[in-house]
């Protein structure tokens, strides 16, 4: 919300110097996002009236624009108090064209179809619904915000700290004359997160203040910018590498990037470094690196602590999908608890941008003949199957084409079972897999690869998959036992019965399960004499645990040519989750998760599918794959999967943390690192920093950790940042996590996330890091 300061009223020529300087600001902050002139940037900065839609009756003209510093949204609102709000870029999540909202096609008719967009943002807050007057407004309004937030994203972290603390200045200079007085600077300090007394500020000023006016303007301004981000640590490693008369040479570079990062690179590759960031031309030339450009290096991609190469996908993806572990939703249209939240399409939508695989569609008989999707026996909503399906289909391969398996606890009659199967057939069409690949009865499960775009249908099925080939359609029995998960909830007080019900299934839907049978388990040995590949159970955690503790070494044999399912316990209501390490490492691939529940269980799940470009599959170590493997996660014995390592963590420094506490102007965290390993028993453990008061801006801790690994394959790095707090459990700052094997060494930064998964834009730490053999 902006603050109203009364101040003066401005005479004419104040009021044309205060526009030109807005415009100047616009114009800068177009440049740095590369739309300089851009005819949509101008388009939004003018802004327009939209009409924003929240029901059948509320349906209110808004003006809307851009502010000047092109991140935030402004709007007028008519609540009381509240006559203008704002709304951040990076808060948006993604800007749909069309009706492609639940509000949308509920509210309005499908002749508006081109005036309508939907801006939707991160973590829980609703979409905003908005409606243009014309086709050729909306469009405009779309691609303009596409441009700012893709750009945006593209940013170099330097770039994005630049504009970030721009930004803050701009908003601290109350007066707007584009000076900087010390009272501004104090606020302005504070607004970045860090606590300064009276007398450093005054000597931070009086230092930059050359012309002694009493406010910093100009050039003063851009000294005191350098002094508040110059960076010390950086300094110290430039000028232990940089032996050519105080620069560093193409030499000397190789040199940092082979004894200290570990990368292994060639002179070649130093060169194109120095050409890709060197700022200084004359250094360019000269095949030098000044302080500049490496911190300009030291701020992408090849900095950072997960690997370049594993941003893309660079895994085998012709392998069998059991071989892989498959990112997997439970109960997937729930948007906040078991009992008694919303169901939506827009949880469907989110879990599958997040290249969710396998998501969870829980069946039953809805009003008008329509099979809609819930979590039955309670108070949540139902959305239509058929709706859920054509948002499926909209979204699914948007971030991976990796093929989707669509899970299904179905509870339907047997007319509304064939409704659902006419549903996909007709909205999923050709993608949807109604038959083995092939022509003859394979002996495997196929490969992601070669189900690149694709549908699976994973449910109960009437008969065997071969029944397929031989033209042998006829069924003695058309009942099937219900879902293991189905039963389970019974068992949990809901309808208790003795033993599990029979469903009458619907040959039509049947004939549609080809991959993933669903088959209830009965124990290893049965599962190896009598279950087919094709054939999965599902496994509710406690069971799962229980075998992946007492016995792991079968269970993985069991995941090595079949998938296992495993689902949170019913008793689970306020939709948390279970750690789903122990699950992986005994090979199962389908670990549901409560996708809507932030928790440090999601954060593992983010951070084991956040290599391998992202794409929901992650492929098992071989050790999980090898039939003449003994792997035991909880006895480790020699074999290839020990490799006994140590990982050295030195934790240096972070940079602009965000405020926790935004209203309470005086608020400043008090950092601390926390770095957590995940594994096999024997490698859990966890370390952490002291805590820093008061300075989120660019704390700086340099403590060494040592951590001793034995399956350094199976291992997942967790980096946690909090607000230490005496009183009270800390508050989370933010955190990062993925494997081991993707982290690279030397000095990095590390990025930071929201509880929910969203970068925040400008923080981050920079860390040392080490994983070498053992002594």
């Amino acid at each position: 919300m902006s603050c109203w300061h009364k101040r003066p009223k401005r005479t004419n020529s104040e009021q044309r110097a205060v526009q030109e300087h807005a415009r100047k600001v616009a114009q800068e902050n177009g440049k740095l996002l590369g739309l300089e002139g851009d005819a949509d940037l101008q388009f939004l900065l003018l802004g327009g009236e939209l009409v924003k839609i929240r029901s059948s009756s509320w349906k209110k003209s808004r003006f809307y624009k851009l502010q000047e510093d092109c991140k935030t949204m402004w709007h007028e609102s008519h609540k009381a108090f509240k006559n203008n709000q704002t709304f951040s870029i990076d808060d948006i999540d993604s800007v749909r064209k069309g009706r492609q909202s639940e509000g949308f096609r509920k509210y309005t008719e499908p002749g508006v179809e081109d005036q309508c967009f939907s801006i939707i943002f991160k973590a829980r807050k609703k979409n905003l619904d908005l409606m243009a007057a014309n086709k050729e407004e909306a469009k405009q309004w779309v691609s303009g915000l596409e441009k700012i937030i893709s750009n945006m994203r593209n940013l170099s972290r330097q770039q994005k700290s630049e504009h970030w603390i721009f930004n803050c200045m701009r908003k601290a200079d109350k007066n707007e004359d584009n000076k900087m007085t010390l009272k501004e600077l104090k606020h302005f300090l504070r607004q970045i997160n860090v606590e300064v007394d009276d007398t450093y500020a005054e000597e931070l000023f009086s230092k930059c203040d050359k012309s002694h006016s009493g406010s910093l303007e100009g050039s003063e301004i851009k000294h005191f910018y350098d002094l508040l981000t110059y960076r010390e640590e950086i300094d110290v490693i430039y000028e232990k590498y940089a032996q050519t008369a105080g620069q560093m040479s193409a030499k000397d570079l190789l040199n940092f990037l082979l004894n200290e990062q570990r990368e292994q690179v060639s002179m070649e590759d130093a060169l194109r470094l120095i050409k890709k960031y060197e700022l200084d031309e004359t250094a360019k030339q000269k095949k030098l690196m000044t302080k500049d450009g490496f911190l300009m290096y030291m701020h992408q991609d090849e900095s950072s602590i997960l690997n370049p190469a594993h941003k893309e996908v660079y895994q085998d993806m012709s392998q069998p999908l059991n071989h892989y572990y498959i990112s997997s939703s439970h109960n997937t249209y729930l948007t906040e608890d078991q009992l008694k939240g919303p169901s939506s399409t827009e949880a469907y939508i989110r879990a599958l941008m997040k290249s969710c695989r396998c998501v969870e569609l829980d069946c039953w008989d809805g009003a008008n003949g329509e099979p809609v999707v819930y979590h039955g026996y309670t108070l949540t909503s139902k959305v239509l199957f058929k709706d859920v399906i054509k948002a499926i289909k909209d979204y699914a391969f948007k971030t991976s084409e990796y093929p989707v398996i669509l899970s299904l606890e179905n509870h339907c009659s047997v007319e509304q079972q064939k409704l659902m199967a006419q549903h996909m057939s007709s909205i999923l069409g050709s993608a949807l897999v109604t038959q083995p690949l092939g022509d003859t009865m394979p002996a495997s499960l196929p490969s992601p690869e070669e189900l690149k775009g694709r549908f699976i249908i994973k449910g109960k099925r009437l008969n065997k998959l071969d029944a397929a080939f031989n033209n042998n359609s006829s069924i003695e029995d058309e009942s099937v036992s219900e879902e293991d998960e189905a039963a389970d909830s019974k068992e949990n007080g809901q309808k208790a019965k003795a033993k599990k019900s029979k469903i009458k299934l619907a040959k039509e839907l049947s004939d549609m399960v080809i991959y993933c049978k669903s088959v209830h388990f009965n124990g290893f040995e049965h599962a190896k004499d009598h279950q087919a590949f094709y054939e999965m159970s599902s496994f509710k955690e406690s069971k799962a645990l229980n075998l992946a503790e007492t016995s792991a070494t079968a269970y993985i044999h069991h995941n090595m040519d079949k998938l296992s399912r495993i689902y949170p316990s019913g008793s689970r209501t306020d939709s948390s989750n279970y750690n789903p390490m122990p699950m992986w490492n005994a090979g199962c691939q389908i670990v549901a998760l409560n996708f809507q529940t932030p928790a440090k269980e999601m954060d593992l799940n983010q951070g084991r599918f956040l290599p391998n470009g992202v794409c929901g599959y992650f492929l098992k170590p071989e050790f999980q794959r090898d039939l003449a493997s003994q792997f035991d996660p909880i006895t480790l014995t020699k074999g290839p999967w020990l490799k006994r390592m140590t990982f050295h963590v030195m934790v240096i420094s972070a940079q602009q943390l965000p405020k926790l506490n935004k209203d309470k102007a005086k608020s400043i965290v008090d950092p601390l690192v926390r770095v957590e390993l995940f594994g096999v028993p024997a490698d859990a453990a966890s370390k952490e920093t002291h805590s820093i008061e008061n300075n989120g801006f660019n704390p700086m801790w340099n403590e060494n950790f040592q951590f001793d690994i034995h399956v350094p394959e199976l291992v997942m790095v967790r980096f946690v940042v909090e607000d230490y707090d005496t009183t009270s459990q800390n508050d989370l700052i933010g955190q990062y996590c993925l494997p081991l094997t993707s982290v690279q060494n030397g000095y990095r930064h590390v990025p930071l996330l929201t509880k929910r998964g969203d970068v925040i834009c400008s923080a981050g730490l920079f860390v040392h890091l080490m994983l070498v053999d053992a002594k």
